[in-house]
């Protein structure tokens, strides 16, 4: 690089011979006196070593030679001074390089060093030559560091020492050196051009945004060293980093170009650091939506607080991802498992609550709660330490009025509970590598579609995904694998969950599960539940199965189509009622449940792939939809049902069930399938004026064979003397043992055939 040419820039001073009027025997300033017609300055035509030269005699302590026009300077510029210079007679003085250095508007830029070295003229008539170099950076070599504010300078040469002595001078060169400290690419713009220091304490913020300013679609280099930034930046420009920068966490160092994990672990030498420091630019600017890490693994040991990372910001709902990449749990104490106890009281009048809690500063919100009537997946909330009111993420089902309850706060790889709002998040093609050290994501406290799609949750220790709160409002969670961290322990002894979500409208689709305790513990309503695969079979041989989903809402308006269920069942629950028994509304009902295929190896007769608990009295069936799924069992006994109804808790009032439809299924070895409507064929031999039949092997839930709403006979029926009868029966339905039968009276002793349709559930 070459100013001079490439740019037009006039740095060489005229030589002496055209007239002495440009040099001045001062700082060469507008007003300075020259040497023009000056008693100790003459010009020689032709010296034996320089041709035309300036002869002058020193007659002052520093006897100044400057040139008077202005050399202009410019950030990332280097320009050497060179000057040939013999003694004539007298004694001998010494010589330097010497400048004013000048910034815009034409003052005088003070503070920068403004002199070369110096050398002593020891022999007369030998030619010596002093150089110095000066320019905008701290480089070597650079013996006037005159940073990014200089725009001109004064140059030539000083005379120091003993006066009286008479020196030639050369014409002065003035040349530009800049390709010296140029890269092999020429498109790059180096910051320590523009002022900037790698000794970890100057601020180089200013450097940093002039280099960037300078660049005009080149890229700005990092040099090697440690940069300190005391302050937010942003880099417009293509910015690339040899050395690294360290700043306060407050800062926000954006860079609009290349904003991608790799360039910022390159920036700041640590992989923890740098996935926090570009998160937080990702919540403060908009030039990206997206963070990509392009494939890069980040080992951190320690949960990241991602709202203490951002710092600035507590409520977020613009669109933003994380993709590509790999974010693994290192070997730490930081993942550590801390629980307390504690005394509390609650009332279901206030069913997100917990009052008059002990020493409530020991609980940390997002801790699981455990006690008696605790349903599955209760957190804290929120805290008052000042009242001791504990906020639940969802009602007690069946706590007492006081108890001691324990809170146990999981560690989570990235942990959003920090904000209070966090909406339209998405996390794209990453893998959670929990390594059975950590649990996964924890979501904000509120916020709607926090979508996860295409991502391994690999051996969480706890949990692989918990919503405390409201912050799974529309969740997403599309083509997941979810890989537990107890594979080879038997069921009874898991204790992992998946997922839960409390909030409406989940999308919980294509994934695949393996082998939790739970997959997905499910609140709200409105879900779609399709094409997943959840397995939970035993690697240690046991015959136990635990539920993959277990939905805790009564009416969850929730549809389950297109999985497969694989050695584990859907357990429906109001766990999470704090009101659990029901004296009006529709209990259980809201679900369709269609085209699944539900797997069972080597199970037990008593496994069951469907199971209904109610939680407190009084409940019924009201609207349940279970049609065209396959059920199977093989290497082990056929199943008896593969529906239940657990009566551990309370049982369900089949004098109420309502619109149930459960038909088209197929059933491999299993022994009583159950369907509603039934259509069963009735053959009576011998005359009898009631034909009962027990359908308990088809009635769902443990109903009754309520209804007959088909009755044809297949061929006359006759009675006794072989006589056809045309009469019309009536039925009664809910007879015999456990009202599973159902009676076809008639008129008169008869015999023969019918198909009747048999209903457990009212319609009308």
């Amino acid at each position: 690089m070459n100013k001079a040419l490439t740019d037009g820039l006039q740095l060489m001073p005229p030589a002496f011979e055209f007239g002495l009027d440009v040099w001045s025997s001062e700082d060469g300033t507008p007003g300075s006196d020259t040497y023009d017609g000056a008693g100790n300055a003459t010009l020689i035509a032709a010296d034996a070593d320089f041709g035309g030269c300036l002869e002058l005699t020193k007659t002052s302590g520093t006897q100044k030679l400057r040139y008077t026009g202005n050399t202009p300077m410019q950030p990332g510029c280097y320009w050497q001074i060179r000057a040939r210079i013999k003694a004539v007679s007298g004694p001998l003085p010494s010589v330097r390089i010497a400048a004013w250095a000048g910034k815009s508007g034409g003052g005088h830029l003070s503070g920068v060093v403004e002199t070369g070295s110096s050398r002593a003229l020891e022999t007369y008539g030998e030619v010596i030559e002093v150089t110095a170099i000066v320019g905008s950076g701290t480089r070597g070599g650079v013996d006037m560091v005159w940073g990014q504010d200089a725009t001109f300078g004064h140059f030539g040469i000083d005379l120091t020492g003993v006066n009286d002595g008479v020196v030639r001078i050369d014409d002065i060169i003035i040349e530009d050196v800049s390709s010296i400290y140029t890269r092999s690419m020429l498109d790059v713009v180096d910051v320590k051009d523009y002022g900037a220091v790698a000794d970890g304490v100057t601020n180089n913020v200013a450097a940093f945004e002039a280099a960037d300013a300078a660049a005009n679609g080149r890229t700005v280099l990092v040099p090697e060293g440690d940069f300190w930034l005391n302050g937010s930046i942003t880099i417009a420009s293509e910015i690339r980093f040899q050395g690294t920068v360290s700043m306060p966490d407050s800062a926000l160092f954006q860079l609009l170009q290349n904003f991608d994990f790799p360039t910022y672990f390159t920036a700041f030498g640590d992989e923890e650091l740098a996935f926090k420091k570009a998160v937080q630019a990702l919540f403060n600017f908009t030039d990206h939506d997206s963070l990509d890490l392009k494939g890069r693994s980040v080992d951190i040991s320690g949960p990241i607080d991602v709202q203490a990372a951002v710092g600035n910001k507590t409520s977020y709902s613009t669109r933003r991802v994380i993709r590509n990449g790999r974010i693994s749990a290192s070997s730490s104490s930081e993942w550590d498992v801390s629980s307390v106890t504690r005394s509390a009281s609650y009332d279901s009048d206030e069913p997100n609550k917990l009052t008059g809690v002990s020493n409530p500063g020991g609980v940390k919100p997002g801790s699981l709660v455990t006690g008696t009537g605790v349903g599955r997946e209760i957190y804290v909330r929120s805290v008052n330490t000042s009242t001791g009111v504990i906020t639940l993420s969802s009602p007690l089902w069946g706590a007492p009025a006081n108890q001691s309850y324990t809170f146990t706060r999981f560690q989570y790889l990235l942990d959003f509970s920090g904000f209070s709002n966090l909406a339209r998040f998405t996390l794209e093609n990453m893998e959670f590598a929990c390594n059975g050290r950590a649990s996964g994501i924890m979501l904000a406290d509120t916020g709607l579609i926090f979508h996860v799609k295409d991502c391994f949750f690999t051996s969480p220790k706890d949990r692989g995904l918990t919503s405390a709160g409201a912050g799974c409002a529309g969740m997403m969670l599309d083509r997941n694998q979810w890989l537990s961290n107890e594979q080879p322990l038997a069921v009874s002894a898991r204790e992992t969950i998946g997922f839960n979500c409390n909030s409406n409208d989940l999308k919980l689709r294509h994934n695949r599960a393996l082998r939790f305790l739970h997959w997905a513990i499910i609140g709200g309503s409105g879900g779609i539940i399709s094409g997943n695969h959840f397995f939970q079979d035993d690697a240690t041989g046991g015959n136990i199965r635990s539920a993959g989903i277990v939905i805790t809402n009564n009416h969850p308006k929730m549809t389950i189509v297109g999985n497969y269920v694989d050695n584990a069942f859907i357990d429906w629950t109001n766990e999470h009622d704090a009101t659990p028994s029901i004296t009006s509304g529709f209990s259980f009902g809201g679900l369709t449940i269609t085209g699944n295929h539900f797997t069972a190896s080597g199970t037990a007769a008593w496994f069951r792939f469907i199971s209904l608990k109610p939680h407190g009295t009084g409940h019924f069936i009201n609207g349940l939809n279970i049609s065209g799924n396959v059920f199977k069992a093989f290497n082990g006994p056929s199943l008896q049902r593969v529906e239940m109804v657990d009566t551990s808790v309370a049982n369900l009032n089949p004098d109420k069930f309502r619109n149930i439809t459960i038909e088209g299924n197929t059933f491999n070895n299993v022994d009583s399938p159950f369907m509603n409507p039934a259509t069963v064929g009735i053959e009576r031999s011998s005359v009898s004026n009631n034909w009962r039949t027990n359908l308990d092997q088809h009635m769902p839930f443990d109903s009754k064979a309520r209804f007959v709403t088909g009755l044809v006979p297949d061929g006359p029926i006759r009675n006794s003397s072989n006589v056809k009868v045309y009469t019309q029966p009536y039925f009664e339905g809910g007879t015999g043992s456990g009202n599973t039968s159902f009676d076809i009276n008639w008129s008169d002793e008869v015999k023969g055939k019918l198909r009747v349709t048999v209903r457990c559930d009212d319609t009308i």
